[in-house]
Formats: C-alpha cells, structure tokens, sequence
C-alpha cells in the first residue's frame, strides 16, 4: 500500500540533497540527474562538489556544515529562491565506532550534531516554505536517511545508533503531521552499503551493496510511495524481526551475531 505520493517523473523536479559528496548521497543526485531532476548537492567539501557539477551539467552545488544553523539558513535561503523544493533529501552522516567503555563525549555530541539536529536546521530553514507550496497545491516530500543501526541498540555503535533512531521517530511524527496536507515523508534505512562511513569497520559486512544499488533502492521506494524504504532486503528483514524479540532473546542473539 502507497502512503505517500508516488514520485516516478523525475524530469523538471527540484531536488535538494544534503550530505551529497560521496556514498550514498552523491549516487542519488546522480540518479535523479540521469532521470531530468534540477538537481542541488549540498555538503561541506566544495571541491567534490564542484566535481559533481562538472560530471553533472545543469546540477547546482551550495556548500554548507549542517553543524552551522547559520550556515544550513543561508544556504536554504538560496534554494528557496527557486521556489519550494519537490524533494529534500537529508544524506549526511557521521561514523566512529563507539562503546561505552571508551565514553568520549566529544564524538557522541559530533554524532548528534551531523546526523539528527542537522536535520533539524534543514527543516528549520525549507519546511515553511514547503507547506505554503503545499497549501498552494504542490506539496513536496522530505526523506530522511537513517539505518538499520536505529532499530536497536547494537555494539560499537553507542554513539551513531541513536541519532539514527532519532531520525526514524522524527520521521514518523513528520508523517502523521504533514500526510493530510498532502505532502510526502520517508525514512531510508540501509544495511552495509560500501562508502567513507563503512570503510573503516573491521568486522564482516554481510550483504553489503554498492552506493549505486542503493540509489536504486531508494527510487524505486519513492516512485511506490514507500514511507520505509529498507535495504538489502535479504539483511534489513532480519534486523526488523530481530527488533519483535524480548529483550532475554535479542541481547544474547546480537553478541551470538556480532561476535561483540
């Protein structure tokens, strides 16, 4: 069942990506481009984005830290010149492994500040002007990227787990506000896919996909109206019956899994 909107007819639709530079970000625009989307990146390496703009005639780069709500305001200000965007897609990430028997406070609020009260800046700065287009008749959609890491507590993962259920709930209260105005909201959350973030574990990935598989994903849940757009399935379907176990169950199942 569609809850939201299908979005199949890319060709003239004004996306705006945050956390475009790489991964998972930068092969979405890729994707909208090749299927007619005016497309904006945002992130904070300018010199990436100008190479995707190079790669990519037409496309339209604003950097910005979505750590600096000044920053996230002027830069939103730029892309609403053009009008309220179609779509707003908030990619951006932060990954350290972390466990709670090495607390560092620093990498638990830089966890907090890129991946959920950035997005927080985003909305601060298009979600006006989204809903006056939407009370207008064109209601956009806003899709956040979280991760199977969300669903539960996992190890090596104190500090990005949590921002990533933050975002799944934000998006779920998103939904139930914005649905009867028309408009469309979705939560992405991926397995292993291979980029920047994931380079650097030192533990077995199992079904981890390329950045470009998972831009497929990700169309195709829009174009079908998905609000939870998961993959690879054949992983993200465990990891949600892994979230129906009681807790005698779950804890001693994930160190079995983990090997942590």
């Amino acid at each position: 069942m569609s809850l939201n909107p299908p979005l199949r007819d890319w060709q003239g639709r004004r996306v705006w990506l945050v956390g475009a530079s790489s991964g998972i970000g930068r092969a979405t625009a890729s994707a909208l481009h090749a299927r007619g989307a005016q497309v904006i990146v945002s992130a904070r390496s300018r010199e990436a984005l100008d190479a995707f703009v190079v790669q990519h005639p037409g496309s339209q780069a604003l950097p910005l830290d979505t750590a600096e709500p000044a920053d996230v305001q002027a830069v939103a200000a730029q892309v609403l010149a053009g009008g309220a965007p179609d779509l707003v897609c908030y990619c951006a990430g932060y990954y350290r492994d972390t466990r709670a028997t090495e607390f560092n406070l620093a990498e638990m609020l830089r966890h907090e500040q890129v991946n959920y009260t950035g997005v927080l800046h985003v909305l601060a700065g298009v979600l006006p002007a989204m809903l006056a287009a939407a009370a207008a008749g064109q209601p956009g959609h806003v899709s956040l990227i979280s991760s199977v890491a969300g669903f539960r507590g996992l190890p090596k993962s104190l500090a990005y787990g949590p921002t990533k259920a933050a975002l799944i709930n934000l998006a779920e209260a998103l939904y139930l506000d914005l649905h009867d105005l028309g408009m469309g909201v979705s939560v992405i959350n991926p397995g292993f896919v291979a980029t920047p973030l994931t380079a650097g574990n030192d533990f077995a990935m199992p079904a981890l996909i390329s950045p470009e598989a998972a831009a497929q994903a990700i169309l195709k849940g829009w174009s079908v109206g998905h609000f939870d757009i998961h993959f690879p399935k054949r992983f993200t379907r465990v990891m949600k019956m892994l979230r129906l176990l009681p807790y005698r169950l779950y804890f001693p199942a994930i160190r079995r899994f983990t090997g942590l």
